[in-house]
């Protein structure tokens, strides 16, 4: 008893260990939260039921027990459920999953009773559940590796649901990035009625994100942030806060008064692609095969009329592994890929590994993550895309897991070898024709391939502006060595044997 502390500690193990934050003291509303308009929109009605509840009861309508945030990681799940809470000046106690379950039997079926509790004390307030599938896993997945305490703590949890009265103004809101696996008892009407949906933001979402995290940074004039939104194809709100910090210390490491566009691009370039690594030294074989290889890339995507446009081209190791990068800047936010789409995008994925066969005679290991990006788009064209005309309209895969991109849980395979040979030959037949086109692209553009490989030799990295000016040269006037930067100002010939990129 001693060694437990106070006198009475053995007897708070069972009480909530929830955060009460009283009405202001979350310090977040709804003009912090940025990109997500529709969610917002959805939660305003809550915060509206909390503030006049007479207006939606005189009707006979009643609020939704329970809302349900489901999105990825760092989409702001947790940050708006604070923001419905500072919005509506109510109380807010917030508690995760994870923290219902104890070493002690009985312990979290306790804390769930003692949570309701001191909600009803509290009301009208707001009840968060961060990392619901930490408690909510759907029962009787794994009946070898069950979990009777875990099992215990959610139907006590499904019994106080269903037991307490909202017309005191008790709202439950959970939040979880793995929805597929929750008990079907938690999401069904009268428990979690309104499921609000947090999809990564678009490219006007990611525009207003930055608008919010770069309010308290000094941003040099020239700074476009709708420029650098578009830079971030696939950015969450977390990621966009992240590189919003990243830029405002680089600028602070070189002594500038303001933060300008250029840390905005090497912020990107670091959150994306990995720390430059200054020290790391390559031989210069090595170094003339990333080279050819990063030219490749960029040359069948200038080439290709539905592929993005590449921004900056970069020979400098960063990360754990990265030799090199092309990035490349989608125009505008895409949904759907047509099959057209799909094959251009192999053809990219295939133009390093198909310029050093065409430079060296050989092939290297650098070509490792790009084969495996085509082989996986090749397989889900045949197996979940039906892009197959000799496989007809079938799909023969699981789809991925929506949030997380996983592969969905493993099940018996249920078409004969006969088909599954079909499909390795129709992989092989989309992966051997995207390299005979490469090939001849590349053969033909033989010269611009040897001019950008070389100033990516000089240079080491190249942007958008030297890129145009590389493919407006006139073929053949340029012998293929190293090449001062002199010569690419004001250079703006063209020549039909090689005509500039559409």
């Amino acid at each position: 008893m001693k060694r437990m502390g106070a006198a009475g500690g053995v007897l708070e193990i069972g009480k909530s260990k929830a955060k009460v934050y009283m009405q202001k003291e979350t310090g977040v509303t709804f003009n912090d939260v940025a990109g997500i308009d529709e969610a917002k929109e959805e939660l305003i009605e809550v915060v509206q039921f909390l503030k006049e509840p007479d207006r939606f009861r005189r009707l006979g309508g009643r609020i939704p027990k329970g809302v349900l945030i489901v999105g990825a990681p760092g989409t702001g799940k947790t940050l708006l459920a604070k923001a419905v809470a500072g919005e509506a000046g109510v109380p807010f106690l917030s508690m995760s999953g994870s923290e219902f379950v104890e070493m002690f039997v009985g312990v979290g079926a306790s804390r769930v009773r003692d949570l309701f509790a001191q909600a009803q004390q509290k009301a009208p307030c707001i009840i968060f559940i961060d990392e619901l599938d930490a408690l909510g896993k759907a029962r009787g997945i794994n009946p070898t590796a069950g979990h009777d305490e875990r099992e215990q703590t959610l139907n006590q949890l499904l019994v106080e649901m269903d037991g307490f009265n909202t017309d005191k103004g008790v709202i439950i809101m959970a939040a979880t990035n793995r929805p597929e696996i929750l008990d079907p008892a938690l999401l069904r009407p009268g428990r979690f009625d309104r499921h609000v949906v947090l999809d990564r933001p678009d490219l006007r979402g990611r525009e207003k994100i930055l608008r919010v995290h770069t309010q308290k940074v000094i941003l040099s004039p020239e700074v476009d942030l709708s420029l650098i939104a578009a830079k971030t194809p696939g950015f969450v709100g977390a990621d966009l806060a992240n590189l919003v910090n990243e830029a405002a210390l680089l600028a602070a490491r070189k002594g500038k008064n303001a933060v300008e566009t250029a840390d905005f691009d090497e912020a990107v370039d670091r959150i994306v692609a990995g720390l430059e690594k200054k020290t790391r030294l390559m031989n210069p074989r090595e170094k003339e095969t990333v080279a050819y290889h990063e030219a490749g890339h960029a040359l069948v995507a200038e080439l290709r009329p539905y592929a993005d446009r590449v921004s900056k081209i970069s020979i400098i190791p960063r990360g754990v592994a990265a030799l090199g990068y092309t990035q490349q800047l989608p125009t505008e936010d895409r949904y759907l890929l047509k099959k057209s789409e799909l094959l251009e995008r192999l053809d990219v994925l295939l133009g390093g590994r198909v310029a050093e066969e065409i430079v060296f005679g050989d092939t290297s290991t650098g070509a490792q993550n790009d084969l495996q990006k085509a082989t996986d788009m090749a397989r889900h064209m045949i197996t979940q895309y039906g892009m197959s005309e000799r496989l007809g309209l079938a799909t023969f895969e699981e789809p991925r897991s929506a949030f997380l991109d996983l592969p969905a849980v493993p099940r018996q395979r249920e078409y004969s070898e006969r088909t599954a040979q079909a499909i390795d030959e129709e992989i092989h037949n989309l992966l051997e024709n995207a390299h005979a086109r490469v090939k001849e692209t590349l053969t033909s553009r033989r010269t611009t391939l040897d001019l950008l490989a070389n100033l990516l030799l000089e240079k080491e990295a190249i942007d958008r502006a030297m890129l145009d000016r590389v493919l407006e040269l006139k073929q053949g006037t340029v012998r293929q060595e190293r090449l001062p930067s002199e010569l690419f100002v004001g250079v703006r010939s063209m020549n039909a044997a090689d005509p500039p990129a559409p």
